[in-house]
């Protein structure tokens, strides 16, 4: 009888057990997949309260297939205020795991650009790249600064320093900075560039100076080495548009014509002229700008588009002076109308020469680098005497080694290098991750302001900087987020009870003070008196 009574018992412990068990799962269960529902919401850039008619759906969907299991479906939460939560949790896991991978960071640049979004607030945008020792690539937005007020060199440097001490990044590990052409990002003064310069040779002085006081407690011998620290926008498309108003000008004048409408412009020789040569040269700068475009590019690759165009460049200017349109189709198809006017030679000619201008100013820092861009390319073909003296015993014996010469794929140039032993080449590994990190245009920011502008449309004006940064990040990041980690932080409470009008979780703070809070909907009148 013992026997029996403790057989049973255990029997009846276990079955509570397993009911308690079975419960946990189903909450994980639900959580998990708000998450991942939030998830694909700020992915797609859609507005948080797509969750509830998520829930309808899903609703539908369980009541047709299997009515039995409406009340499993049922506890997923995914009201717009806990899709909100969700995200922001999303992001905050994104965000913490990019302040550990900046830690392993040897080198790191940033890209930054600005543009304001439908309220007219400007949004700065900063992405990072970064490598770690064994050739770890991570790329991912570092932030999202809104700018109140003006938006000078000045206030933008502040930014990008205030992102650089949230990530806790340090200078000297900063290789380059990526922007566009603006007067408040390449001003020489007062620019963001011009601020940044100044704010390394202060550093580099003090890391002197630095260096310089721990030699001197070394020469002293004292009993401490160092002192302690406290520590609206879119690519160029132009030139299709122009093609195809181009193609269809005779179409055009027809039916103005027919409206009892005349454009003087649209039949003046000379206006043509100009269009087809404008048509033309817009094109060359679209096809320029899809080469430059896409994630992940290295600096070399970028270098050989613009090298190939200023040549391309400097060929058509030739050809042009000439008169030879052998590379202008538009201009060349209108040549062969045989217009009464003569080609504008002189115009288009100084049209070309500012274009030119224009390139050896905007990449003549490129162009001031081009020997270190070249040794990263292809180290097998540097030139060693030309190459700087730390390089040089490095290159006589990779130039050498036909093992290494023979693994050379020109296409996986940061799988080459890690692979490169760090005892013999340290000084190319070490400037090989340097170059790995440099952004070769601003495309990725202007790629991210696209989707910024989709998000915070008309009809989702009142979203917030903080929700508006949240959604982009999830949108952009290249890294999953720990959904594990944050159910079971969400779970980690006491079971959710279900109400006709409500769901209320009452758990603990994940927090040192053990505090207990209403977690989940709104507070409310609950009819259980919970």
């Amino acid at each position: 009888m013992r026997t029996d009574k403790i057989s049973k018992l255990k029997s009846g412990l276990l079955a509570q057990q397993t009911a308690f068990v079975r419960q946990t799962q189903l909450n994980q269960s639900s959580v998990r997949a708000s998450f991942r529902v939030a998830q694909l919401i700020a992915s797609y850039g859609k507005p948080f309260t797509e969750g509830e008619f998520v829930k309808k759906c899903l609703n539908v969907v369980v009541e047709e297939v299997c009515p039995d299991k409406k009340d499993v479906f049922n506890a997923v939460s995914l009201s717009a205020s806990t899709i909100t939560r969700r995200v922001e949790e999303i992001g905050g896991n994104v965000y913490a795991q990019l302040q550990q991978k900046t830690k392993e960071f040897d080198f790191f640049s940033l890209a930054l650009d600005e543009s304001t979004d439908v309220q007219d607030t400007a949004q700065l945008l900063i992405f990072i790249r970064g490598v770690s020792a064994n050739f770890e690539m991570c790329e991912e937005l570092a932030a999202l600064q809104s700018l109140k007020g003006t938006t000078t060199g000045e206030d933008i440097f502040n930014k990008v320093c205030q992102t650089m001490e949230e990530l806790d990044l340090d200078w000297a590990k900063l290789a380059s900075i990526t922007t566009d052409g603006a007067p408040c990002m390449v001003g020489a003064s007062r620019g963001l560039i011009g601020r940044m310069n100044r704010e390394m040779e202060e550093r580099e002085q003090i890391g002197l100076k630095h260096r310089q006081f721990q030699q001197f407690l070394s020469e002293l011998e004292s009993a401490y080495g160092d002192v302690l620290y406290y520590t609206e926008v879119r690519w160029l498309s132009r030139g299709r548009v122009l093609r195809r108003f181009y193609e269809l000008l005779p179409e055009i004048n027809a039916f103005l014509h027919s409206k009892g409408k005349t454009v003087p412009e649209l039949i003046d020789p000379e206006w043509k002229w100009h269009h087809a040569f404008l048509t033309d040269v817009t094109e060359m700068l679209n096809g320029l700008n899809l080469q430059l475009q896409g994630q992940g590019k290295l600096i070399c690759d970028m270098y050989s588009h613009i090298k190939a165009f200023e040549l391309k460049l400097a060929l058509l200017l030739e050809q042009v002076k000439k008169h030879n349109f052998t590379h202008l189709p538009a201009t060349q198809n209108l040549s062969a109308e045989n217009p009464a006017v003569l080609f504008p030679a002189e115009k288009c000619v100084e049209a070309l020469e500012m274009l030119k201008a224009e390139f050896s100013v905007r990449f003549r820092q490129l162009h001031a680098h081009a020997k270190e861009i070249r040794l990263f390319q292809n180290p097998f073909v540097a030139d060693i005497d030309e190459a700087q003296p730390f390089y040089q015993f490095e290159l006589a014996e990779l130039q050498n080694c036909d093992v290494l010469k023979d693994a050379f794929k020109p296409n996986n140039l940061v799988d080459f290098y890690a692979a490169l032993p760090n005892d013999l080449y340290p000084n190319i590994k070490k400037h090989a991750m340097k170059m790995s990190t440099l952004f070769g245009s601003t495309y990725i920011c202007e790629q991210t302001f696209s989707r910024m502008k989709l998000m915070k449309s008309p009809m989702r004006s009142r979203l917030t900087d903080e929700h508006l940064h949240q959604c982009l990040r999830v949108a952009v990041t290249r890294m999953e987020p720990d959904i594990q980690l944050l159910t079971r932080c969400r779970t980690r409470c006491r079971p959710t009870v279900h109400t006709d009008e409500h769901t209320y979780i009452r758990g603990k703070l994940m927090s040192e003070s053990k505090q207990w809070c209403l977690l989940g909907y709104p507070t409310g009148t609950c009819k259980t008196g919970l």
